[in-house]
C-alpha cells in the first residue's frame, strides 16, 4: 500500500470550507465525514480532514492556532502544468480564498504560487519539469 498524507485542518465555517475545497478540485469522501468533519480527496495518496475547531480540540491538548496571525505550517501540492498552478489559485480567490499571500515563484523549470483558503491555511501550489531540474541546477 503506498504511503498516505491526511492533512488535518481547524475550521471556522465546515460547509464553507467544504464548498471552498471542492472548487480547488477536491472531493468529498462521505464515508469520513459527517457534521464535524469532513475528508477532502485529491488523489489516491493526499487527503485534507476539515475539521471543526471543538472537533480539532479532541486531538491535542494544544489551543487551535489562529492561521491569519501565526503561520505553522505552508502547504506545497504539486500539479501538472503551470496552467494547473494559476488555476488552482483563482479558483481559490474566487471561493473566498485569498491569492498569492507569498510571491509567485518562476525559475523556469519549477513554477509556484500561492493560497490562503478562507481560514487563512497557506497552500502553495507548484510544478515542476523534473526533466530540466538537471541542466537548471547545474
Amino acid at each position: 500500500m503506498a504511503r498516505m498524507i491526511f492533512v488535518n485542518l481547524p475550521v471556522a465555517d465546515l460547509p464553507r470550507s467544504v464548498a471552498f475545497y471542492e472548487a480547488i478540485g477536491g472531493a468529498r469522501n462521505a464515508r469520513f465525514s459527517d457534521d464535524t468533519a469532513a475528508c477532502m480527496v485529491f488523489s489516491d495518496t493526499v487527503h485534507v480532514m476539515l475539521l471543526t475547531h471543538a472537533k480539532f480540540r479532541g486531538f491535542t491538548p494544544r489551543p487551535v492556532a489562529d492561521a491569519r496571525a501565526a503561520s505553522e505550517v505552508l502547504l506545497c501540492l504539486s500539479c501538472d502544468s503551470r496552467a494547473e498552478v494559476d488555476a488552482m489559485v483563482e479558483a481559490a480567490a474566487a471561493r473566498g480564498g485569498a491569492a498569492d499571500p507569498g510571491p509567485k515563484q518562476d525559475h523556469g523549470f519549477m513554477y509556484g504560487r500561492s493560497f490562503e483558503d478562507p481560514d487563512g491555511h497557506i497552500w502553495e501550489p507548484m510544478w515542476m519539469d523534473l526533466a530540466a531540474l538537471p541542466a537548471a541546477a547545474g
